[in-house]
């Protein structure tokens, strides 16, 4: 019975809000808001079925999840936020301290081993690029957490005095300063990635696949060490899996 129940899952990041309707069977409708727009998401939102319930990965702060709470109840739905446990649906949580992995990691985790259940790198490029190592077994090795290519030119703009932020091209050997701006970051953050790849196959474990989500995903894809799935509703497939978990 509780895989047919309808789900509202909603993944918080820190620019956007992403969220899906899944009536039982399948996806029937997404939408995205800007983080600074939350407080009309419930407008958005469709119809519900009696008995939908709402599910959500927050890492956008506590201002941001009640924001989330008052739209649920403007809407009559029950809302819960997930937290990053210990074990769960076949995936082991290597973090020192589980709870400290943000929802939005645990969750592409989950989704990416129910997947397939190989050696993989589950990469998400936002305004923070997150690389995370699992292994077939579901064991997360751990993970880096770099800044995004839009946040790492952000940063030149604002830190220093003659590096403007100007729109750029990718290019091997950048030959003007927008466009070794944009390259930079692109080579930095598919360096991070390539660097996470040599260090899984050192231990053993090679990754076999590279699952790749995010605004920055297309930006990136091209100039990784591995051939990327991309998944762009990684996390509200993970979300889905958790709540039919509980």
């Amino acid at each position: 019975m509780a895989e047919r129940l309808a789900w509202l899952a909603i993944d918080a990041g820190n620019t956007r809000v992403k969220w899906a309707l899944h009536d039982g069977a399948t996806w029937i409708q997404r939408g995205i808001a800007l983080n600074s727009e939350v407080e009309g998401i419930a407008s958005h939102w469709p119809a519900f079925a009696p008995g939908t319930r709402a599910i959500a990965s927050n890492v956008a702060g506590t201002v941001m999840a009640e924001a989330l709470r008052h739209a649920a109840e403007r809407r009559g739905l029950e809302l819960s936020f997930i937290s990053s446990a210990s074990r769960q649906r076949g995936v082991t949580n290597g973090y020192r301290e589980p709870a400290q992995l943000g929802t939005d990691r645990w969750a592409g985790l989950v989704a990416a081993h129910a997947s397939m259940a190989i050696h993989q790198l589950v990469v998400n490029a936002g305004t923070a690029l997150t690389i995370d190592a699992l292994t077939r077994d579901g064991f997360f090795l751990g993970g880096l957490i770099v800044p995004g290519p839009a946040l790492m030119r952000r940063s030149l703009d604002r830190g220093t005095a003659g590096l403007r932020l100007t729109e750029g091209r990718f290019d091997a050997f950048p030959v003007s300063t927008p466009d070794a701006i944009t390259s930079g970051a692109i080579q930095a953050g598919c360096g991070a990635v390539a660097r996470m790849a040599a260090a899984m196959a050192e231990r053993g474990f090679a990754p076999e696949r590279l699952v790749l989500s995010g605004g920055a995903a297309t930006e990136l894809a091209p100039h990784l060490p591995l051939a990327a799935t991309m998944e762009e509703n990684l996390v509200l497939d993970g979300l889905l899996l958790i709540a039919r978990d509980a």
